[in-house]
């Protein structure tokens, strides 16, 4: 049901209020009446500080990449920065109008402005009992091979416990190192833990599930799935907004970096009509 510029999925115990017109990103997600996205009460404060209220698609890449010129083939990639440590972040649609393409589908056709191909993001949302599922696509529209990655980025307010099963990690990213390392301290999230102030890192190879989430006084639990053969999840910590981020991903930050140097975590190259897909489940159970 659309009203305005809100798309509504789901009903009693499962509720997505979306909004196409900015990002088709999830402005308010409530499971059996609880609210757990940090959701703004002035809903154009979506557009206002983009990056830290809802939950919202990071594509054609995810993370941080350097705006500096970079060639990629016979292709130019001259990205200006748009945050305040002056990197380029979470790629080019997550406040742009999306097209709503059903019920609860959305697109939006893109490219240019510093990034030299067009491409195509598409993202389905649906319902199904206790599951929440958000399929997204990224489709190069362009005739030579384009780097490309995608992932969501939801902000989760405290109080909530988080649990990453990977073993290794990159301990930041902001200047994120070219190979992961074993996890210790404040980044082993094996066992579900609170998420320690500062935490801003990225978490490789996943088991299963990969993602946990839960809320104690709730006794609600969350198992995040995202099949994707280079899957990696980004956590942050951002104290002043009282909140978490918990992000599925294709890639690491700098993903162009390691495409062209041969690193782990690169972007994806995908070739001309080619796409790449990132499903994402969210199911939510009872928590002993």
């Amino acid at each position: 049901m659309r009203t305005q510029n809100l798309v509504t999925v789901g009903g009693a115990d499962i509720e997505v209020v979306l909004l196409p017109d900015l990002g088709a990103r999830l402005h308010r997600l409530r499971v059996h009446g609880m609210d757990v996205l940090r959701t703004p009460a002035d809903i154009s404060n979506h557009a206002r500080d983009p990056f830290f209220w809802g939950g919202y698609v990071m594509a054609p890449w995810c993370g941080r990449l350097a705006p500096v010129p970079t060639a990629v083939g016979d292709r130019l990639v001259n990205l200006r920065p748009n945050f305040p440590d002056g990197s380029a972040i979470h790629g080019q649609v997550y406040a742009a109008p999306w097209r709503q393409t059903g019920d609860a589908s959305f697109a939006i056709d893109a490219g240019g402005d510093g990034w030299s191909w067009r491409y195509r993001v598409e993202s389905v949302v649906s319902v199904s009992g206790s599951s929440l599922t958000i399929d997204l696509r990224l489709t190069n529209l362009d005739d030579t091979p384009m780097p490309g990655g995608i992932g969501l980025h939801p902000w989760f307010p405290l109080p909530v416990e988080v649990a990453i099963h990977s073993d290794t990690v990159y301990p930041s990213n902001a200047d994120t190192s070219p190979s992961p390392q074993a996890v210790s301290g404040n980044l082993d999230l094996r066992r579900p833990q609170w998420m320690a102030e500062g935490v801003d890192a990225t978490w490789p190879g996943p088991g299963d599930p990969p993602l946990e989430l839960f809320w104690p006084e709730q006794h609600l639990r969350a198992t995040v799935r995202a099949p994707f053969p280079t899957l990696h999840i980004v956590a942050a910590y951002a104290a002043e907004r009282g909140a978490i981020a918990t992000e599925p991903q294709t890639h690491a930050p700098q993903g162009l970096r390691r495409l062209l140097n041969g690193e782990p975590g690169a972007l994806t190259l995908i070739d001309p009509g080619a796409a790449i897909e990132l499903p994402i489940s969210f199911e939510f159970s009872p928590l002993a």
